[in-house]
């Protein structure tokens, strides 16, 4: 009895301790609006990605560099250290973009860069075309 008292009062303070902990965390939490934040990207594998490219209405951007070749339909090659400074990208900033390049290192600068210019519906090629390759597609030589 006195066992199950000690272990529910240890309990209870754990909780309690957890609580006040967590509850800690949320009060130093901005308040300031995550509507300007920039959207995150969401990183897909070559069958979503593939989909993606197929839409008309989605543009994609190779950014690797050197430009080894492009998956069909790309739209724009863009070196990845140029995302940001280009005016070859949409003016529309909701334009569905989707983003790659050999490896995914390249192109996850590109996207941090699209993502600060204010472009909300970006998707990245989860292990570049490489992966695409290894899924037995094939990218256009340039």
């Amino acid at each position: 009895m006195i066992l199950r008292r000690h272990t529910l009062i240890v309990l209870a303070v754990g909780v309690l301790v957890l609580s006040a902990a967590c509850g800690a965390g949320n009060s130093a939490a901005p308040t300031t609006s995550t509507a300007s934040a920039p959207a995150a990207s969401v990183m897909v594998g070559p069958d979503d990605f593939a989909r993606r490219v197929e839409d008309p209405k989605v543009v994609t951007i190779n950014v690797h560099v050197p430009n080894e070749g492009n998956i069909a339909g790309t739209d724009l090659t863009i070196p990845f250290d140029q995302v940001s400074t280009t005016t070859e990208l949409p003016a529309d900033r909701a334009t569905p973009l989707a983003v790659y390049c050999r490896s995914g290192n390249m192109s996850a600068t590109a996207v941090k860069d699209l993502q600060a210019k204010g472009y909300t519906d970006v998707v990245e090629l989860r292990g570049g075309y490489d992966a695409w390759l290894e899924t037995g597609r094939t990218i256009d030589k340039p």
